[in-house]
């Protein structure tokens, strides 16, 4: 073996990356572009997590979890807002009770939230699910709110507004979606929605770093959160997602979200028939939203399938991408808002799926 190459084999493998000639040369790539995103203080502080056949193909961490400490970064132990990568979570605790035949999926919305003001026309949890309800989304300062409320206090914020569309005529995306849905699960389980995503997904997941934020409570685990401006860094305006926990409010690790992809891999889950519809995108007058239920659902520019979620928040980023066919799981994790930094994220997804060696 070349000598150069059997030196970064070795220092690579210390960073816990496995693979061959081709997919060591792949990775070194992409460590020197995610290293550049710091030296070139596009992002303060990354973490990512790659799984191949359900082992470690990747993981590292790069800048600092907090910039005046310059506290490094672990991938399996330091934890960042997901933001909308909770919908994933989210979708699989409605998929559990939709499974146990607690909710059907195709029942009006006030069957189990019948408290929800009237509108023009009806709508399903599915098509909430799929944003294709016709809620609005976020106006003015709703996005970075910062007010204690808890999930059913929050419908004040939208509950009286009109419908943008007939539902199943067009998509939406919005967090207010998975707000109704949360209150719907809280509603007809009997437990705060928390514990039962707790119960039935965290837990038996394995997902031990994933938990709610809880403003004034933060783990020392926890990165400062930041946005971005043109002098640079600067920590992020405060904010309280506890009533969308469902579209946007859990914590978590690189580490651990590339585990709960994972689970999605496996053939139980795969061939599960309510799971599929979760994984399947909807359809609008024969065109695709190239969204599920909960998940984003699409193709790369190769054609290769995948699903999984962006999160973009106060603070925090996320990229959870599944990838069934390759048997791969991108889990990366930003604590900056929206870096604008998504092209270059899946130029790195290119490389560990191996498509582009330079």
């Amino acid at each position: 073996m070349n000598p150069i190459l059997k030196y970064l084999k070795n220092f690579f493998a210390s960073q816990r990356v496995i693979g061959g000639d081709k997919e060591l040369l792949g990775k070194i790539r992409a460590d020197q572009i995610l290293q550049k995103l710091i030296d070139d203080q596009r992002v303060p502080g990354l973490a990512i997590t790659v799984l191949k056949n359900n082992e470690v193909f990747f993981e590292k961490g790069y800048g600092f979890a907090d910039l005046e400490q310059q506290t490094t970064i672990d991938p399996q132990n330091t934890i960042f807002r997901i933001a909308s990568v909770s919908k994933p979570i989210a979708a699989a605790a409605l998929a559990t009770m939709v499974e146990e035949g607690q909710l059907d999926l195709d029942a009006s919305i006030y069957r189990y939230v019948p408290y929800f003001p009237k509108k023009e026309f009806d709508f399903t949890l599915r098509q909430l699910a799929g944003h294709t309800a016709g809620i609005r989304g976020y106006r003015g300062g709703e996005y970075g709110l910062n007010k204690p409320l808890g999930i059913k206090e929050s419908l004040a914020l939208f509950q009286n507004d009109d419908l943008l569309f007939e539902p199943g005529n067009g998509f939406q995306y919005t967090s207010f979606d998975w707000v109704l849905i949360s209150l719907a699960m809280q509603e007809v389980s009997g437990m705060p929605f928390a514990e039962y995503v707790r119960e039935k997904i965290l837990k038996p997941y394995g997902l031990k770093n994933t938990f709610p934020e809880v403003p004034g409570d933060l783990s020392p685990k926890c990165t400062t959160f930041y946005s971005k401006g043109r002098l640079g860094f600067r920590k992020a305006i405060p904010v309280n997602n506890a009533y969308k926990l469902a579209g946007g409010g859990y914590l978590s690790t690189a580490s651990d979200i590339a585990r709960f992809g994972q689970v999605y891999l496996d053939s139980k889950f795969r061939d599960n028939i309510t799971q599929s519809q979760f994984l399947t995108s909807g359809v609008i007058n024969g065109t695709p939203t190239y969204y599920g239920l909960g998940w984003q659902v699409t193709q790369d520019k190769m054609g290769r399938r995948y699903y999984g979620h962006v999160g973009n928040g106060v603070g925090g980023y996320a990229v959870f991408y599944v990838y069934p066919e390759q048997d791969m799981v991108f889990s990366i994790m930003i604590n900056c808002t929206n870096p604008g930094v998504l092209d270059t994220l899946e130029e790195v997804i290119e490389l560990f799926l191996g498509e582009v060696v330079a």
